[in-house]
């Protein structure tokens, strides 16, 4: 039986991501439940888990992968290190026709590359298989927790990308012996927002129902998960549709200041489609019933449902202050008036090597079945955009933009 040649990439991105598509002991998983795969990795001085890691577990290290079928990485791939006629794995961005990757595709295309995007890798319903969600989830709430701690002077955590995992992470917000009676609300149902109410919930923080959060007062910090149908309707209309919604969001408008108006510390996690109305607006953001005080931006749409939202901030300096009355930025926490944002874009870089681990364990499941088995589901053929340097049928949209001959508005 032919051997299937894996190779795992050293991320050239800037800046660099310290996340892996496998981590040591995943590799060695591949080998061990697919006997007819092979598999090298990339020396990298950045990843989380050291060139040593992979070693002392047998895993050997190559500098030139050129010798490899398949190749994957985490985040896009620089276009001067793409090896043409190969198999690559990674998240594109380019689904989208986003403009900063339109070389990156352009370059797929001519080095007769077949390119499978993990964002479009589903199963037969269309729910994504393998992702980073519920990390962004988990760290974005531990980070708004933060955020919430720092601006009221009630305590102060160490940052998550400071901490060595998961564990040493729950060691810091189990220091939190305080938290006033306030209430957060944790919007969307995919697996951002179950990570997020994961930390919540490890923390002990008790979670209410809608009705409750709405018309109750209690004597302890509480969240409630808020889903669609909560903050939306659509006028003329006495019941809820979801698929009316997914489809026409555009005919809908937000009941969100019902919310605003008991909530301390909003989590944003629900995906938001730009047809869709905004949470609410710069002017309901200075209503003096609008009670939010602490956002934590966790899908971080800039300019998208909440219009605090100015730019992404970093891992570095997660936090910015939004003056409602100016509507400018400020910095952190220079004034209780301010509502003080946390907006990092690439949160499970925070810990990298639990979304390491996760990540490997749905691309052991998901990915390599079909890989090295045969494909009798068509999970990769879905996501496959680009096969030997040509865009799919399912992604001949995408063509004018590869090309660069997409008009600009």
């Amino acid at each position: 039986m032919t051997k299937v040649k894996l190779g795992i990439l050293r991320e050239g991105k800037m800046p660099v991501d310290k996340r892996v598509p496998l981590s040591p002991k995943k590799c060695l998983q591949v080998l061990q439940e697919f006997p007819n795969a092979q598999l090298v990795v990339q020396p990298s001085p950045h990843r989380c888990f050291k060139d040593q890691e992979y070693t002392d577990l047998g895993i050997p290290l190559r500098e030139d992968l050129t010798n490899c079928d398949v190749l994957f990485g985490v985040k896009e791939v620089p276009v001067d290190q793409l090896i043409p006629h190969k198999t690559y794995f990674f998240f594109s961005h380019t689904i989208k026709k986003q403009p900063h990757n339109q070389k990156l595709l352009h370059a797929v295309l001519e080095k007769g590359i077949t390119l499978i995007d993990y964002e479009l890798i589903t199963n037969d319903h269309g729910e994504r298989e393998v992702a980073f969600g519920r990390w962004a989830g988990i760290v974005g709430a531990y980070n708004g927790l933060l955020t919430y701690g720092k601006k009221w002077n009630l305590f102060d955590l160490k940052p998550a990308h400071q901490c060595v995992d998961m564990m040493d992470m729950e060691e810091e917000f189990f220091k939190v012996k305080f938290l006033p009676n306030i209430k957060i609300a944790v919007t969307g149902g995919g697996r951002v927002a179950f990570g997020a109410i994961e930390v919540l919930q490890r923390m002990g923080l008790r979670q209410v129902t809608v009705a409750e959060y709405l018309n109750e007062e209690f004597a302890e910090p509480v969240f409630a998960q808020l889903r669609s149908s909560d903050y939306h309707a659509k006028p003329g209309s006495d019941t809820w549709d979801s698929q009316d919604f997914y489809h026409n969001p555009q005919l809908y408008q937000s009941t969100f200041s019902k919310f605003a108006k008991v909530t301390d510390l909003l989590m944003v996690c629900a995906y938001w489609n730009p047809a869709a109305p905004v949470l609410f607006t710069e002017e309901d953001m200075r209503d003096p019933d609008f009670k939010i005080n602490t956002i934590a931006d966790i899908s971080c749409d800039v300019d998208g449902p909440v219009p605090s939202t100015k730019r992404a901030s970093t891992i570095a300096e997660p936090a910015y202050d939004y003056n409602p009355w100016t509507q400018k930025e400020e910095p952190a926490y220079s004034s209780t008036k301010n509502i003080t944002v946390m907006a990092v874009d690439n949160l499970p870089c925070e810990l990298p090597r639990n979304a390491s681990v996760d990540f490997g364990r749905q691309l052991i499941a998901h990915i390599m079945p079909a890989l090295i088995n045969g494909d009798t589901h068509g999970v990769l053929e879905r996501a496959t955009i680009a096969k030997n340097g040509v865009l799919t049928e399912r992604y001949q949209y995408l063509h004018d933009y590869a090309m660069g001959t997409l008009e600009q508005k």
